[in-house]
């Protein structure tokens, strides 16, 4: 395909299909910005294909494109997973200043007594890095999951069964009635 029939081509059937593109990227990336990149990058994609593009259903063509695009930008932008979290668990603040306590520090200090700290330990380090990583840190359950390289269902059974054997523990130390 010559340069300028691909050019035609483009702007027969790709052009029209932006604004389709830009609502369809805008629902996937939640942002107008990265959005745009997205489309951006779709249509750069596009045109490069073009030879390969039999004229039926451009949107569905666009869309796939779009789709694996998404997908391919996700995946580079994957963080990846800490091996060592001991190696950041106490940074040291530049020029020598003192470190401010976070505000999960202040709220556990008062939180976590012994009791809890022991219960916590008791638990199988499998239960106990679910717990400590939903309930502490926060995370969502398929993120959990993909930390650890277990299914959500086994994220799911595991924290309940951390959570059962701590109400059990702190009930028998008289902490929890």
């Amino acid at each position: 395909m010559s340069d300028a029939g691909r050019q035609e081509a483009f702007a027969a059937y790709v052009e029209p299909e932006i604004p389709v593109l830009l609502r369809v990227a805008r629902s996937l990336t939640g942002s107008a910005a990265d959005a745009e990149d997205l489309v951006q990058e779709t249509l750069i994609r596009a045109y490069r294909a073009m030879h390969q593009f039999d004229g039926s259903h451009p949107r569905a063509w666009l869309l796939t494109i779009l789709r694996n695009t998404a997908s391919n930008l996700r995946r580079r932008t994957r963080p990846g997973l800490i091996e060592d979290w001991d190696a950041l668990s106490d940074p040291t603040p530049a020029f020598g200043a003192e470190r401010p306590e976070t505000p999960q520090e202040a709220v556990l200090a008062g939180v976590l007594d012994e009791n809890l700290e022991r219960a916590i330990s008791a638990l199988d380090p499998r239960f106990r890095a679910v717990l400590v990583m939903v309930d502490v840190h926060g995370l969502t359950y398929a993120e959990c999951a993909e930390a650890l390289g277990i299914p959500v269902g086994t994220v799911m059974s595991r924290l309940s069964r951390a959570r059962n054997r701590m109400r059990k523990h702190l009930k028998a130390s008289g902490r929890l009635s």
